[in-house]
This record gives C-alpha cells, structure tokens and sequence, in this order.
C-alpha cells in the first residue's frame, strides 16, 4: 500500500545523524512535504544536525534527540518514546538506517513505520523497503530519494535544499560588510571521519597564501573545536587576510556565512554539502571516499581527486603512503579555483 493512501495528519521524519548526510536527505524531506502538504511534519534530529532543518519550510517542528543528555542510553530512549507517544505521530518515516531508529518509532506506538529494510529492523517496520542493486551505485540523494519513491510518493526534484533564517542572513551580510569589494572565499580544513579525508595542513596554508596575493582574498577557516590549531597554523601563511572562526560559530552561523562567499574550498566534509545545498561555488578535495557516493551535489563544483588503484579504499586512516593526498598539489586547487571563480564571479553582499 502506497503512503499516500493513508492520509496520515501527523508525521515524524527521523533525520540521519551527520550534517552532509542530513543535507543529502534535504530532497527526500521536500518529497514527504510536497506529498503530505496538509500533514503536520516534525523532524527528530541529534542537535549538531538540528540547524540544517530549522528554517526549512519543509518541517514544521524540529525535534531533539538529546542523546548524551536527557535521552542518554536505555532509560534515555524510554523516556524519549514516551515522549513521542504523547504527540500521537501518524506515521514515521526512517531516513537514518540504524536498527534504534525502527525500535524507537516502534516504542513510541507510532502505528505505521517506512524505512529502508536492513540493520536487522525489518521486523519492526510496517512498510520495509529493500535497497535496490542500482542505487547503491549512485549518489545518496537519490538513495533517500528511491525510498521515497519506493513508498509510494511523487518525487520531487533532486536538488538539495538549505535555508537560514531571515536574521541568520542579515547576521551574516553585517559580518562580511567590512569586506565589500573584496573576494571571499571560505576554507574549510577539516573532517570529522578522519585524517585520511584531510589535505595537509602545509598545503592549505600555501594555498592561503597564494589567495591572498592573487586576488586580495578575505579567507574565513571553518571548523570545529577539534580544528582550532591546523586553523591558527593556517592562519600564519596570510595573518593579514585569514579569519580563524574554527570552533567559534554555530552550524547557523557557518551555513550563513557559507553561503555569503564567493568560493570554497574544502576536504569531503558536512560543509562541502553546505556549500553545495548553498550554491556557493566550491572545490571539494577527495582522498579516501568517493565522489560519486557522498561528493557535491552541485553544478558549482569541481573536485579535485588522483586516480589510484587503492581509491576509495573509505579508510579513517592511511595505511600506507597517503599518496591519494600528498599528491595534490597548491598549484592543482588554485587552478580549480581560478577556474570557478572566472565562470561565477563574485556573489552580492
């Protein structure tokens, strides 16, 4: 039976756990909207993720899952069940994979539970859904997207979609208002899967520095906390034109200020997919992953990739010579760059 027979008046979206994940899904979300547009659509969201859906008009209501807090272990998914019983939910729609996922929504009564049928939870789902060969070969957004599709809905278009809210932007443009004029262009050095994903450190600052004496660049470095010292090491090849804002904004804040630039450049990363939901021009650096599974969802967007034989390998870690990185020269992303920055131009500020 196809969802939409069901009319549901109340439905809970159960987000994925990463910021470029929960950005890749951003299609599906609009697909459930455009579907159920009378429904009342609440998404539940780890609170790293929760700013990617605030102000989507796509969801009406953002739901914590606090899970080092309030909702921590066992005792925590009781209590969060519970809580999700009271608010008497239609349906569920699983994006995340995992098995707590389809016992969560099975826990709170929810009475109809739609997901992709694997980690063990097909048991728990009313409507499962087996992955299709062919989608595992292309990338997740039209992974989410099938399953949707699969459930029965009219898919919408397969583009990703990223809103801030109104003051976020008018935060953002009062921020960059001191560099009007001037070229921005954002760097983002880290990844939160692990070294492997990461150009080194050396070789970002020389691209700093060669930014900055071509075109005058104002260079904000995104980032974590777990970023603040490769951040600072980047921050001395062009002190006069980097702004360290590692571990010093919100993902608000960064999907704002992302948004605002002129160009960015950045390792495979949640905020490559902001930028690419931001349609800011980007230039993505791939070692260890795969471009076509999880690269920018963008037509402005070039990635920057060495052809091995050991690629992807999807390793944290190098195991061997860490060519896939080391290989890729200041000269090669400064290329790349020049060549977006002459098809876009600059972005009004």
């Amino acid at each position: 039976m196809s969802l939409l027979d069901l009319k549901p008046e109340k439905i809970l979206i159960r987000s994925t756990n990463w910021i470029g994940d929960a950005i890749m899904t951003t299609p599906a979300v609009r697909t459930i909207r455009r579907n159920f547009p009378e429904a009342r659509i609440s998404i539940l969201a780890y609170p790293w993720v929760a700013d990617v859906f605030r102000a989507s008009p796509d969801v009406d209501e953002v739901i914590l899952f606090n899970r080092d807090t309030e909702h921590r272990g066992g005792p925590g998914l009781w209590l969060l069940a519970r809580q999700l019983t009271s608010r008497d939910f239609d349906l569920a729609i699983l994006l995340q994979n995992a098995f707590k996922a389809a016992l969560l929504a099975w826990l709170a009564r929810i009475p109809v539970r739609a997901g992709y049928s694997r980690d063990g939870r097909r048991l728990l789902l009313t409507h499962p859904v087996t992955i299709r060969p062919e989608i595992r070969e292309r990338h997740q957004v039209y992974y989410y997207q099938a399953l949707c599709r699969d459930l029965g809905l009219e898919c919408g278009p397969d583009e990703l979609f990223l809103q801030v809210a109104p003051e976020m932007e008018k935060w953002g443009r009062s921020f960059l208002a001191d560099f009007k004029g001037r070229t921005v262009i954002g760097i983002n050095p880290g990844a939160a899967y692990g070294p492997a994903k990461c150009w080194p450190v050396e070789r970002y600052g020389g691209l700093a520095a060669r930014l900055a004496r071509e075109f005058n660049a104002v260079l904000p470095i995104f980032g974590t906390a777990a970023d603040i010292k490769t951040a600072a090491a980047i921050q001395e090849f062009a002190p006069e034109h980097v702004i360290d804002l590692a571990g010093r904004t919100s993902l608000a804040e960064a999907m704002t200020l992302i948004s605002l630039c002129d160009g960015f450049v950045t390792n495979d990363s949640g905020l490559m997919h902001v930028a690419a939901a931001s349609r800011t021009p980007l230039v993505a650096i791939f070692g260890s992953t795969d471009p076509v599974a999880t690269g920018p969802f963008s037509e402005n967007a070039i990635v920057v990739r060495k052809e091995l034989d050991c690629q992807p390998c999807l390793r944290p870690r190098c195991r061997a010579d860490f060519r896939c990185m080391t290989e890729i020269s200041v000269e090669e992303v400064l290329a790349a760059v020049r060549e977006l920055l002459a098809k876009t131009g600059e972005k009004e500020r």
